[in-house]
């Protein structure tokens, strides 16, 4: 590793913690140095620490939220994030994300940082390709998602959107059945405030996404997108 990053500068939480309850601009833009120089630049660093193993292609998320279909109008994310994608795919992720893929992913916030990979609820073209793969070969993908390691560390893949029943085109004793089910693909944990702000945070990562590459490479191979010769 490079060893850029050295850890979150100044009051980290503090700055998240005062944005939630002062979300808006005026409040953003008189702490937007603290910003630029407490979040961002570690942030930045932190990538180039993690880019000789998986990336580029990586983008730090903006500041700014998408308030344009949300109740919530608050403008400003009271996190940190950073996405690792294919550097053949878009770097847009969910149901509207035409030409995605798998990646990593990490997110950082006062009592709601975490480690994420794989392709969160995939638009409809891709997940038909990605259920027809898992029709196909049920054991071989069945390998991936319960291979040991992942389970220890991360529980497994994510249950957050699973249908109740086989999805049309298969038969509901398929063997893959369980599997066919998933409309998202990721795994992940959640890491304590400890780990987040520690100087070994990019170790941690490069470890937690390493275990995740089996699941980012079989995703990204069915959508046809060329492995990475670095992962």
């Amino acid at each position: 590793m490079a060893g850029k990053f050295s850890g979150w500068k100044g009051d980290f939480k503090g700055f998240f913690l005062e944005l939630r309850a002062n979300n808006n601009k005026a409040y953003f833009e008189a702490h937007r140095r603290k910003y630029e120089d407490e979040v961002k630049a570690p942030m930045l660093a932190l990538l180039a620490d993690l880019e000789a193993e998986f990336g580029p292609p990586h983008r730090v998320s903006r500041p700014n939220r998408d308030i344009r279909f949300s109740a919530d109008k608050s403008p400003y994310k009271t996190h940190a994030s950073c996405w690792f994608y294919h550097r053949d795919g878009s770097r847009a992720v969910g149901r509207e994300a035409a030409g995605g893929g798998a990646g990593f992913y990490f997110q950082i916030a006062p009592s709601d940082s975490f480690i994420g990979g794989g392709m969160w609820m995939p638009p409809r073209e891709a997940l038909i390709k990605l259920r027809d793969a898992i029709g196909e070969d049920p054991k071989g993908f069945a390998k991936i998602a319960t291979d040991q390691r992942v389970q220890r560390r991360f529980g497994g893949l994510d249950e957050e959107a699973v249908l109740r029943r086989v999805p049309r085109g298969f038969a509901p004793d398929h063997p893959a059945g369980h599997w066919l089910k998933f409309q998202s693909f990721v795994t992940g944990r959640s890491l304590t405030d400890a780990q987040a702000v520690s100087a070994r945070l990019p170790a941690l990562l490069e470890a937690d996404f390493r275990l995740m590459v089996p699941l980012v490479r079989w995703i990204n191979g069915v959508l046809g997108l060329r492995a990475a010769s670095r992962r």
